[in-house]
């Protein structure tokens, strides 16, 4: 394997560093995958707490064949000029960058342009379907531990799932606070645009217009009409995501397309590492365990690819 330091969006407005990890024997050109970051600012690695989910595909799948590429997320690195913005969508944050990235993979002499594929992690696994539509155009796609739902009713369950592990006076509180934020999610279709860009949710700078905008483009509707093969996977021990609402929820919309294949994984956290506490609320404390992804999860992928790409 070779890692090689690569730009993205260069001559643009925000270039973004990354790396392309380029196998070391080829037969001819190769298959490659673009990974797309979950929520929040990340770096080219994804890490969390001391692990580095990305890092670790990258190094496996390019050691069984598949070019991965791998980059620094637009706020990670212009998070302070972008702040202000109020008209900021996961489009500015995410789905651009992932077209560039994938455009960025076509142009490489080493790689078949017509096996890019798309590996979205968390939020990146929602808006997978959507960057292929918008410009991505892949051979396939890959979601890991993505979900079908609207992002605000995943953090209301996120909420939710705080609030029963407390007690007492700061239960009380919580839950005022997470009824007031309920009230605010379930009036952001009613605003406008420009109203949405004025509303604050929570915190000093996120506003309703960043639920609105990708609310008002769900990956259920880029699902039902796609064609291409489709790989969905989670952990069994995933606290950020439900196995029932989420990978269930994905299974109930696609179980009867053949394109679409289907993995849950023992004892799995969102990381697709070993589950140390397996509670939201022990979060921090679970990330802080260095871990490395399930191994088992690395040769699935490579293999799904190398299926749809018919490499034997």
């Amino acid at each position: 394997m070779a890692d090689e330091s690569v730009v993205i969006g260069a001559g643009t407005t925000h270039p973004l560093h990354g790396i392309l990890s380029i196998p070391d024997e080829t037969n001819g050109l190769c298959p490659a995958v673009v990974l797309v970051h979950g929520s929040g600012p990340s770096n080219m690695d994804e890490k969390v707490g001391n692990n580095s989910p990305f890092r670790d595909l990258a190094e496996g799948l390019s050691a069984k064949g598949i070019a991965v590429l791998r980059y620094d997320k637009r706020t990670f690195v212009y998070g302070k000029q972008m702040k202000d913005d109020v008209g900021i969508s996961v489009r500015e944050e995410t789905i651009d960058d992932a077209i560039l990235a994938a455009e960025f993979l076509r142009n490489d002499a080493r790689i078949d342009p017509n096996k890019v594929f798309v590996i979205g992690h968390s939020l990146g696994g929602m808006l997978a379907p959507r960057i292929d539509a918008e410009g991505g155009q892949f051979a396939g796609i890959i979601i890991m531990a993505g979900s079908p739902r609207k992002l605000e009713e995943i953090l209301m369950d996120q909420n939710n799932d705080v609030l029963n592990s407390l007690n007492g006076l700061l239960k009380v509180i919580a839950k005022k606070q997470i009824a007031a934020l309920s009230a605010r999610f379930g009036n952001i279709y009613n605003l406008s645009d420009e109203e949405a860009k004025s509303t604050k949710l929570f915190g000093k700078y996120t506003r309703a217009y960043y639920f609105k905008e990708m609310g008002e483009h769900p990956s259920t509707d880029y699902l039902k009409t796609l064609e291409k093969p489709v790989l969905i996977l989670q952990g069994d021990r995933d606290f950020q995501i439900s196995v029932e609402k989420d990978f269930g929820g994905y299974q109930k919309l696609l179980g009867d397309k053949p394109n679409v294949t289907f993995k849950l994984y023992p004892n799995l956290n969102h990381l697709f590492m070993p589950a140390v506490y397996g509670e939201i609320r022990k979060a921090k404390k679970e990330y802080r365990v260095t871990q490395h992804v399930d191994e088992q999860v690395i040769r699935d992928i490579a293999n799904w690819i190398r299926s749809v790409c018919d490499i034997s």
